[in-house]
């Protein structure tokens, strides 16, 4: 035993410094710098569990080398029982009373910091937003009817208030920095807010909403007023652009050349935009795999957009006597 002692507390060291060194500097145990007031309160409840829960770790650890250096068998035979301890009133019921306080002491901080995560400030006068999870992208309706995929874009230091929905499967919102999950369910309105400091902030969906799930990423970018403003006047002229970067080439690839989904840079669907409208509200199931109706909620002009997109820039007329993909 006394020649396993020091491996055991070094291993117990190792395992201490280890945790410290991932809860420094955000390395995966502690939360992404907040950059929204709901974020922060949201932080102050982590650290709070956080700290009880370290501290709780290294009293549990630390009596238990304590006890297997003081109760250890000092070579005595293995069929020889020791020292018997028998049971302490007292001890027993701080034990038990400890718990039960952390919990109160960690509930009531919580509900204390709740309507701070879930309100948005009275005075404020918010930027509606509607926030529409699909498979697997996602879509934002502005107040002018404005539309952008996967990157929303907001004024810095305004509050924006979204609205949470789903026209097919349960998805889950999330931009780290700027506050909680919320769940995109369809049949029902979720609600949820922010105010960002200039920047840009990644997040994706955090429910498993389907076999491509990985990939629905979004961007919330916090630029100046100017910005945002230039953004709801021009967005008509990047929109086949977003919607071929945000959605197609997430399965097609970048340039139609394939990736989780067949190529399609020489299938001359690209250039029958019927044919393409077609498939993007409706869906399509064949040989080449299975394609959810990704365009079921977009306008013509969206879907004229992108078909003149892809003809222009990603449709490659196959070789002579070569076949086009599915």
């Amino acid at each position: 035993m006394r020649r396993k002692l020091p491996s055991l507390v070094l291993a117990v060291l190792v395992a201490l410094a280890t945790a410290g060194v991932a809860t420094a500097a955000n390395g995966g145990f502690t939360p992404v710098e907040p950059a929204s007031p709901n974020a922060h309160h949201i932080q102050h409840a982590y650290y709070l569990v956080l700290g009880f829960t370290a501290a709780i770790f290294v009293l549990v650890e630390t009596l238990l080398v304590v006890f297997v250096v003081k109760y250890r068998s000092r070579g005595r035979a293995r069929a020889v029982e020791g020292a018997q301890v028998l049971g302490h009133t007292r001890l027993e019921l701080i034990w038990t009373a400890i718990p039960v306080v952390i919990l109160a002491i960690i509930a009531g901080f919580v509900f204390y910091e709740l309507p701070n995560i879930d309100s948005a400030p009275a005075a404020a006068d918010p930027i509606h937003i509607t926030v529409e999870g699909h498979q697997y992208y996602w879509q934002f309706d502005y107040p002018n009817h404005a539309r952008s995929i996967g990157t929303l874009h907001v004024p810095a230091g305004a509050v924006v208030d979204l609205k949470v929905v789903s026209p097919d499967v349960i998805h889950s919102w999330w931009i780290p920095a700027l506050g909680g999950k919320l769940q995109a369910i369809p049949g029902r309105i979720n609600h949820t807010w922010f105010k960002a400091d200039t920047g840009s902030y990644d997040g994706q969906c955090a429910e498993l909403c389907g076999v491509f799930h990985a990939s629905m990423r979004a961007t919330v970018r916090a630029e100046s007023q100017q910005a945002y403003q230039h953004y709801l006047t021009s967005w008509r002229g990047t929109i086949g652009k977003q919607i071929w970067n945000g959605v197609c080439a997430t399965c097609h690839g970048n340039l139609g050349q394939g990736g989780y989904g067949i190529a399609i840079a020489n299938n001359s669907l690209l250039t029958q935009k019927s044919g393409l409208e077609g498939i993007l509200r409706n869906g399509f199931t064949g040989p080449g795999g299975a394609m959810p109706p990704v365009g079921e909620t977009w306008t013509q002009e969206e879907i004229d957009a992108l078909a003149a997109y892809v003809k222009k820039h990603i449709y490659k007329s196959a070789p002579v006597g070569a076949t086009s993909g599915g």
